[in-house]
């Protein structure tokens, strides 16, 4: 997909510009909606950059990074560390430490869980040893284990088509924007339009990604490689301690 040396703003950029539409989403989650419900739903609608956001830049990190396998373990590990300080955040307490709490409330997991079965999708896509058949299964498994995670399908589905029509510019727009739309638009005509109309929010990254990224990474100090990492966890813990004491 090229870029043509366009105006606008890099990888790095845009992805800080997502983890901050991601704090204000939390900080509403965590604190505004109570008292503030519009307020809070403005909040939320910014919140929907991050998640596709995440996706497609996960789907281009297979081609761009050294070394997938790296890349996988990170995701996996920030996924780990982020799972307590997400159920922690979302309901009070850590995993498993609560007795009459049910099971499926202790296995939910953050966006980061989500991001690293999309990345898991892309390597079995890639795979020279199954067949085609195989490799849809095993993606539709991919799948069905998002369920508990953050975004999920759409951030399996969306890593997935960012990579595979990576050539294909039409493509990889129509695939990434009917992934994210479908199920978002369903959410808000589910939940009542005045009061999930949120959900819509899931067009700012679409229109951001397509017209305002100028396809470069940015600096490559590790700094911009590892921040996401260390804050994802760390700022779940924070709001969670700042909601729940």
């Amino acid at each position: 997909m090229s870029y043509a040396a366009r105006k606008g703003l890099n990888r790095n950029q845009i992805k800080y510009v997502a983890i901050i539409a991601m704090l204000i989403d939390h900080i509403a989650w965590g604190v505004v909606d109570p008292i503030y419900p519009l307020l809070g739903q403005i909040m939320h609608f910014i919140g929907r950059f991050t998640g596709p956001t995440m996706a497609f830049f996960v789907g281009q990190g297979y081609i761009y990074t050294r070394d997938v396998k790296k890349y996988q373990l990170r995701l996996g590990l920030c996924a780990l560390a982020s799972w307590g300080p997400f159920i922690y955040f979302e309901f009070g307490y850590f995993p498993f430490l609560h007795p009459t709490i049910p099971f499926a409330f202790n296995i939910v997991q953050g966006v980061t869980y989500t991001l690293f079965l999309g990345l898991t999708a892309i390597r079995v896509w890639e795979s020279q040893r199954l067949k085609k058949p195989v490799k849809v299964l095993c993606v539709i498994g991919l799948c069905i284990l998002s369920l508990p995670g953050d975004w999920p399908v759409m951030d399996v589905l969306g890593v997935l088509f960012v990579h595979v029509y990576r050539e294909r510019p039409r493509a990889l727009w129509t695939a990434y924007s009917l992934t994210l739309l479908l199920p978002c638009v369903g959410m808000a005509l589910a939940g009542g339009l005045v009061n999930s109309w949120f959900h819509l929010g899931v067009l700012l990254p679409i229109l951001a990604l397509r017209f305002l990224y100028n396809g470069q990474g940015g600096s490559r100090r590790p700094v911009h490689k590892w921040f996401f990492y260390v804050f994802y966890p760390a700022h779940l813990l924070a709001l969670g301690l700042l909601r729940w004491t």
